[in-house]
């Protein structure tokens, strides 16, 4: 079952980037919510599945992963 997160960046990572970690959720069975456009937060949110949330945890461009309401 697919929980709501926010993904956020670390500032040097480009949208290029982002959109590619993106289409990885979405392949991994997450959906997409909301783009952030770098001014607030580098970063998406998103319904994870546990298979996604394991993928994203860990990774050096990811700045950090937390619940949302």
């Amino acid at each position: 079952m697919a929980e709501k997160f926010i993904v956020v960046f670390k500032d040097n990572v480009t949208p290029d980037v982002i959109d590619r970690y993106a289409a990885r959720v979405e392949e991994l069975g997450g959906m997409m919510i909301h783009r952030y456009d770098g001014t607030t937060l580098n970063g998406f949110a998103a319904d994870l599945t546990e298979q996604c949330l394991t993928s994203l945890q860990g990774d050096d461009l990811i700045d950090y992963v937390e619940p949302s309401d």
